[in-house]
């Protein structure tokens, strides 16, 4: 099979109607937390506050969240420290920062070096989803390494993303980690992306056009 029928297959499939519903799970994981009586620990992978905000309140009366900015895909870093920016500040605004936020080092330019592998890729292809692999994978042994309970990203949350590749990335990584579960999520459904909308609107946030490496940025 040739990248292009490769490609050609993928996309078919996702228009497919035999998926899981990872919506449903997360809501039915969350109510069994809740029915435990415990509040366990979760790092939430976050890409920007767009992707973040809706996630955060959907979750926040089950887990006791950190987050952590770890998106050295975003180019250029000034872009980088504006998304950096209005987290910080819809933390503080909406959170009263209650809710942690870790942030490791930013390095793009090995990064986008990284990333020219897959240069001539359509978006949503390869290139992306090393990068979701990457990060999620290096959030998730952080998360291990610190004793948190579970692991997620927002990043089921963004239309341009598949939720089912993503999470079939988070499930297979579980495996490397002895502590940290992940969780499963679609966090889009429900009327997600209107209740982010109407977030963003209230806290007059920052909602870029781009998903956030040099080839996504050209491709607009």
């Amino acid at each position: 099979m040739t990248d292009r029928e490769e490609y050609i297959a993928y996309i078919q499939g996702r228009k497919s109607s035999a998926k899981r519903n990872y919506h449903k799970e997360s809501l039915k994981c969350m109510e069994q937390i809740r029915a435990s009586g415990e509040k366990p620990r979760i790092l939430l992978h976050a890409c920007c506050v767009v992707c973040a905000c809706w996630p955060m309140e959907l979750l926040a009366d089950t887990f006791d969240i950190t987050l952590m900015y770890h998106n050295s895909n975003i180019w250029p870093q000034e872009e980088y420290d504006h998304r950096l920016a209005e987290l910080k500040r819809y933390l503080k605004e909406r959170w009263n920062d209650s809710i942690s936020l870790i942030v490791t080092p930013y390095d793009g330019t090995q990064y986008m070096q990284d990333l020219a592998f897959g240069k001539d890729d359509p978006e949503g292809w390869k290139r992306c989803f090393w990068c979701y692999e990457k990060r999620m994978d290096e959030c998730f042994r952080y998360a291990d390494e610190n004793g948190y309970d579970w692991f997620t990203t927002v990043m089921t949350f963004s239309r341009q993303k598949d939720s089912q590749k993503l999470n079939e990335i988070g499930l297979k990584l579980q495996q490397k980690y002895t502590h940290t579960k992940y969780f499963c999520s679609d966090f889009k459904k429900a009327d997600g992306q209107v209740r982010s909308n109407a977030i963003c609107e209230e806290y007059n946030l920052y909602k870029q056009n781009y998903c956030g490496c040099i080839y996504s940025l050209r491709s607009e």
